[in-house]
């Protein structure tokens, strides 16, 4: 009987070991937990401080491009006006050549 008691007592002292370790684990589980949120809360406080500064970025971008685009089509609109005008002189001369030739033409006026 006294083994017994000795066995009994060699299982409640690893119960009480083992006891101890869940528990340590779980504190220290608990403050992996609490650590990790608080490093996703600095994380996030530091996203959101830099969101000025994001937003910041892409105002600056999208009117980088912005005045590139209108540049181009300044450009582009310039040019096409030259040719417009050219082929409007173009024509005007050749009208007038024509409407000279027609007035010259003595055989136009009989």
């Amino acid at each position: 009987m006294n083994e017994a008691k000795e066995t009994l007592k060699r299982l409640l002292e690893a119960e009480l070991r083992a006891q101890a370790l869940v528990d340590q684990a779980s504190q220290e589980r608990d403050k992996i937990i609490h650590q990790a949120l608080a490093e996703a809360r600095r994380a996030e406080e530091r996203f959101a401080i830099r969101i000025p500064e994001l937003q910041q970025s892409f105002v600056s971008r999208a009117e980088s491009r912005a005045e590139q685009t209108m540049s181009e089509l300044t450009r582009r609109y310039g040019e096409r006006e030259g040719e417009i005008e050219a082929l409007a002189r173009k024509r005007q001369e050749e009208a007038s050549e024509a409407a000279l030739a027609r007035l010259l033409d003595p055989v136009a006026y009989p």
